[in-house]
């Protein structure tokens, strides 16, 4: 394809990247069970847009900077562990039952995007990605290599967001089961923070 190399490897390799479970995955899945399939979708997106952002950065060179300076790599990796971390604390502390209306209530749809958006803008390691994925499949002699890495990057995002889209699809035929059991939607509210505490320490593992 115009100005890009090996365009169907890209598509192959980026099929194995969308379906192999990761710290996205967790996410959106314990964000589905834990409020539902809207909460769910909206984490999606919030994530995708986080992804999208990273891929523009790469375009304008912003992640080179991520990929340069252990300094900037430390600071953007402390805040987003940070974040994660509290999000987890947050969803511990709670003590309200889930229900089919209680996660809408505590949280607006914005507020549930915009932490999707921000888990993966706050994650060094995405605009590290991305610089080491997307450059081998745009063409050398490209003369707008910034528009390829654009196009490349929104192909791997709407991949992406289909397939975890999917996913969500899959997590709200458990959902229901889950919240008319007031045990176990307790439990499942633990577990939900603990994913998002453990996705913020294993964040602080990243290493430039």
């Amino acid at each position: 394809m115009l100005g890009t190399n090996d365009f169907w490897l890209f598509l192959s390799a980026s099929a194995l990247l969308w379906i192999t479970p990761g710290p996205d995955t967790m996410y959106i899945l314990a964000r589905t069970v834990s409020q539902g399939r809207l909460a769910g979708m909206l984490s999606v997106l919030g994530v995708s847009t986080g992804v999208l952002a990273h891929s523009v950065f790469a375009a304008v060179g912003l992640s080179a900077i991520l990929a340069s300076s252990a300094l900037a790599f430390t600071v953007v990796k402390f805040v987003g562990a940070a974040y994660l971390i509290y999000l987890g604390v947050q969803a511990l502390r709670s003590s309200r039952k889930l229900s089919s209306s209680s996660g809408m209530v505590a949280q607006s749809h914005l507020q549930i995007f915009r932490q999707g958006f921000l888990t993966n803008l706050l994650n060094p390691k995405i605009a590290i990605f991305f610089l080491a994925f997307l450059p081998q499949f745009v063409a050398p002699d490209s003369n707008n290599s910034a528009g390829i890495f654009l196009f490349l990057g929104g192909i791997f995002v709407l991949g992406g967001t289909l397939w975890c889209l999917l996913l969500v699809g899959f997590a709200t035929s458990f959902t229901g089961a889950v919240r008319s059991n007031t045990r176990l939607s307790g439990v499942v509210g633990k577990v939900t923070g603990l994913v998002y505490i453990g996705l913020g320490l294993n964040l602080l593992r990243a290493k430039l």
